[in-house]
């Protein structure tokens, strides 16, 4: 895979993708035609509209948090989370879907997935609402004296990806962050609706999004797995699935950086 994408930054600007429909018969069946990128039409659609349900959001909070503070964070983190259960009117349309630590990456890290039900305006009154509640500024604020730096992003889920299910037992998580190329996003769509189907053997896809506010033309992918090796077995039975391969030749120009954390669920996530 390293030489295909060596080779890939030494191609021409034109020649990343096919210019005519003979030139793509013509190569169909040759290596170097993995590493086109395929064109996409036009459309007047929103990106949004055609690859989620706008109605349903979710925030992806990432929190670096003070190595010395590691168990007040998370105490902290869960006392906001039995909070917002307990406030009538906002525990019906909010709600958290699941809580990591980073184990691999950067381990003074968490990530919590939460998700909203009305869209956007379901957000809009939430937000209301902490901000006048005084027990909810009590704990951010404590919460600010514990970590390092905090990021939000408000993304949709990918419709070609399974529905966000809570596992029961014990796993691991891996999230695999992808930064794309502006304009790329119909075409990373296209491409991981047929990819999906060679990783549903083990049921180890969790959630797949994309950005809408904060970091643009981000996709996290969230795997789910019983351990490292099952991780390992995992992806190696996929690369020996015809057309996994060439699902992943099509989308490799599309991406600027990407990189990946194993994560564990915390105690109180509702997706263990």
């Amino acid at each position: 895979m390293a030489c295909s994408w060596k080779y890939l930054r030494k191609l021409p600007q034109n020649a990343r993708i096919f210019s005519t429909t003979s030139q793509r018969n013509d190569s169909k069946d040759s290596w170097l035609s993995k590493l086109f990128v395929r064109r996409i039409e036009p459309t007047k659609e929103s990106h949004s509209r055609m690859l989620s349900d706008k109605e349903v959001i979710y925030a992806l909070q990432t929190h670096n948090f003070r190595a010395d503070s590691r168990q007040k964070y998370i105490t902290n983190v869960e006392n906001t989370v039995n909070f917002v259960k307990s406030l009538p009117g906002i525990s019906e349309t909010m709600e958290l879907v699941g809580s990591w630590t980073v184990s691999v990456g950067d381990q003074d890290q968490a990530l919590h997935l939460w998700k909203f039900t009305g869209g956007f305006e379901s957000i809009d009154k939430t937000n209301a609402v902490f901000a006048e509640n005084q027990d909810y500024q009590k704990l951010t604020e404590e919460q600010s004296k514990l970590v390092r730096s905090r990021h939000l992003q408000y993304l949709l889920a990918f419709s070609y990806w399974p529905n966000v299910t809570p596992r029961k037992g014990k796993h691991v998580y891996e999230i695999r962050s992808y930064a794309l190329k502006p304009g790329t996003m119909i075409e990373w769509g296209n491409n991981w609706a047929r990819a999906i189907n060679y990783r549903r053997n083990n049921s180890e896809a969790f959630a797949g999004f994309f950005s809408q506010i904060g970091r643009l033309y981000n996709v996290h992918h969230l795997w789910c797995y019983k351990d490292l090796n099952q991780r390992k077995e995992t992806r190696e039975s996929a690369w020996r699935s015809p057309g996994w391969d060439e699902c992943v030749a099509y989308t490799v120009p599309l991406i600027r950086e990407m990189h990946c954390r194993i994560l564990n669920p915390t105690s109180f996530s509702p997706t263990q």
